[in-house]
């Protein structure tokens, strides 16, 4: 019974796919939904894509190290998800882009800027990797399957529901995904787990009223949470596409801090879990085990199906959104940066065609597709990879993004010598480390980044006006076509030399 729900889940996920096709006629149909997902839509893509397999997996393998004090993961990824709504998405939602890099590009005024590309699509394909390998997991235990044909089983589903129906087929699989598991964590494990460990006087009586100290895993490694996961939500093409998808500056809002909140709550029981199964299962073989532990050996049959289900929703759904990240990334930042340097400019018949050809995007998810899956074969230490992946992408691209939100004396020189200082700051550092999972690399790379845009920012000239002025007019709504004027020029000095 538990096989038959899975495979029923895995063929339901095809299906969508194909549904998604037929709502796919454009660019902004296939990448960001057409911008007309409403509270209801918006609310649970963007808590799919945020909520993994290092939130579901991950958090509950924390909780059953650190008792409460494992939540702080998720808790903050939560926090980046409702500062990026109150704060960000709103004003973002209105500019009527496709990616961070056409932010970076629209803001400064300089092709240039594009090069972010390569930093963002090397973190959100790391991110499909992680996912990727996460749940073929699940798929080998299941199906008695070895390594490779699990992630080739779970990476051709993803690929084929993600590049035929693009973001509407992604947004119904994440609702899907979302519904199972809501249902898998709070209505399932957490009371089944809760109850047999004998509840809170239960779990007190077998390991310690320590357990729920919410600050025994230490506040260095809450500090690095929060810098590392809250900034990298801030900043990541993953989040930044969903905000897109959404009809409104008040659904991006108001949807996104109800997404915060849930996930503020889905870190909790995933802890609460986590610290249950410690009386459950006291000597597992290693804490990202227990999940599958708890429903292989504590739920009933069918129960265990749906809950083993749920791991694998919550992973794919941060699959599929970040396969299709990378994709457009690709398409729309690294393509067009690399004709550039080649002296070829992107033409105004190229935007057009680009606008309405679905069958490019889909080769480009299909193509991306087929990396994820083999690096996804070949890598093994998932986790230092992605957090090499986090560093990269926050101590390279952080200040530029959020500077360029926050100081308008910031300019093109300045963002771009924040990229580089930042990247080479903690790249070096990182080889410099002996434990990738160290916290130097992101903090040195952060200091260095905020020092060079600063004062690259204050000895070149500002940003120019009428760069600045179209800025102001899109962050106010205000532009003809918002699904062609992302790969456009944003000014007419964006590609002449003076316009850092």
């Amino acid at each position: 019974m538990d096989i038959a729900i899975i495979v029923i889940y895995l063929g339901a996920m095809l299906l969508f796919g194909w549904w998604g096709k037929r709502r796919s006629t454009n660019s902004a149909d296939f990448l960001v939904a057409g911008r007309r997902l409403g509270p209801f839509f918006y609310t649970g893509t963007l808590c799919a894509v945020v909520i993994g397999g290092a939130s579901t997996v991950g958090g509950v393998g924390l909780g059953y190290r650190y008792g409460m004090a494992g939540m702080w993961l998720v808790v903050a990824i939560a926090v980046g998800v409702l500062l990026v709504s109150l704060f960000i998405a709103p004003r973002i939602q209105q500019l009527g882009i496709y990616t961070v890099g056409d932010m970076l590009r629209l803001r400064y005024g300089l092709d240039g800027t594009r090069a972010s590309g390569i930093l963002m699509a090397l973190y959100t394909l790391m991110l499909c990797v992680s996912s990727t390998v996460a749940y073929s997991t699940i798929f080998r235990v299941l199906f008695n399957l070895g390594q490779v044909q699990s992630v080739l089983l779970g990476g051709v589903i993803v690929v084929m529901y993600s590049s035929i129906g693009g973001m509407w087929a992604i947004t119904l699989t994440d609702m899907v995904q979302f519904i199972i598991k809501t249902v898998g964590i709070f209505a399932l494990m957490l009371p089944f787990t809760w109850s047999r460990a004998g509840g809170y006087d239960g779990i007190v009586d077998r390991l310690g009223h320590q357990v729920f100290n919410v600050t025994s895993i230490g506040w260095a490694s809450i500090i690095t949470y929060f810098i590392v996961y809250t900034f990298g939500i801030l900043i990541g093409q993953d989040i930044w596409q969903r905000v897109f998808t959404a009809r409104s500056p008040r659904v991006a809002r108001w949807g996104g801090t109800a997404a915060g909140v849930y996930c503020l709550l889905y870190g909790v029981a995933g802890a609460a879990i986590g610290t249950a199964s410690a009386v459950l299962i006291p000597h597992a073989d290693a804490a990202d085990d227990v999940y599958a532990d708890i429903a292989a050996k504590i739920l009933p049959v069918g129960v265990a199906g749906l809950v083993l289900a749920a791991a694998v929703a919550a992973m794919m759904s941060t699959a599929s959104g970040a396969l299709i990240a990378t994709a457009t990334v690709c398409r729309n930042d690294i393509a067009p940066f690399i004709k550039s340097l080649l002296g070829q400019p992107q033409h105004h018949q190229e935007i057009v065609d680009t606008e309405h050809d679905v069958r490019g995007n889909r080769i480009y998810i299909v193509v991306t597709g087929v990396l994820a899956v083999t690096l996804s074969i070949i890598i093994n230490d998932v986790v230092s990879a992605i957090t090499i992946a986090y560093d990269i992408l926050v101590g390279g691209l952080f200040v530029p993004i959020i500077g360029g939100l926050l100081w308008k004396r910031a300019n093109g020189a300045g963002a771009i010598a924040a990229m580089v200082a930042g990247l080479l700051a903690t790249v070096v550092t990182l080889i410099m480390v002996d434990d990738v999972l160290a916290n130097m690399p992101v903090y040195i790379g952060l200091g260095t980044s905020l020092l060079a845009y600063i004062i690259a920012s204050l000895a070149t000239p500002p940003t120019p006006k009428d760069v600045r002025r179209e800025w102001e007019r899109r962050s106010a709504g205000n532009h003809a076509d918002s699904d062609a004027a992302a790969s456009a020029d944003p000014s007419p000095t964006a590609s002449t030399p003076g316009a850092a």
